[in-house]
């Protein structure tokens, strides 16, 4: 079976796995996540960091958003620029005021809100379907997470419940490997 091929049926298995956590265990795990992450060098010294609103099977972060806000720190979100069929990071200060209901479902910075060069975040919080202990990240297969994080230097989380950890992720050239793994259980630095 070609890299494809297998990323599409472990894509449908994780799906599957996501869809079945229990809402109550899923935010449980979700609290989790954001004490973790609220524990890591590389959250608690990051000035800027791109958030991401949560599908309703994944991790919920979003409680974490106002207390960056809170603390100083510059906040971003995705939102889809459907020109260029990708993600732009754009700066959120309001939370009540700046974000919508935008492409996909999915919550985003109003357009008055001001874009961000990749570069210039500390920390980039990224979702997917699923992810291996080699930093490796299956997303939903339309790639703009790895075209919104290639070529930057930013560090890239994954923020993942551990039912979402698996033995190996099919790599292409194009996919954009994770620096850490966050999960209710954990913090990964992946190994090579």
């Amino acid at each position: 079976m070609d890299k494809l091929n297998s990323k599409a049926a472990l894509r449908e298995k994780m799906l599957a796995v996501l869809k079945a956590i229990p809402p109550a265990q899923r935010q449980s795990d979700s609290e989790k996540i954001c004490a973790r992450l609220e524990q890591q060098e590389f959250f608690k010294t990051a000035r800027a960091i791109l958030f991401f609103a949560p599908l309703p099977e994944e991790a919920n972060l979003w409680p974490l958003l106002p207390k960056a806000l809170a603390a100083g720190k510059m906040a971003a979100l995705p939102c889809f620029d459907a020109e260029n069929q990708r993600y732009t990071p754009r700066r959120v200060s309001d939370l009540h005021v700046e974000i919508l209901p935008g492409r996909f479902g999915i919550r985003e910075p109003a357009p008055a809100c001001l874009e961000i060069p990749p570069d210039d975040l500390d920390l980039v919080l990224v979702p997917g379907v699923a992810f291996d202990r080699h930093g490796r990240r299956l997303g939903r297969g339309k790639g703009f997470y790895d075209r919104l994080l290639q070529n930057t230097r930013v560090i890239k989380c994954a923020v993942a419940f551990d039912e979402q950890m698996v033995e190996a992720i099919p790599a292409e050239a194009h996919d954009v490997r994770m620096d850490f793994v966050v999960t209710p259980t954990q913090c990964l630095e992946p190994v090579s």
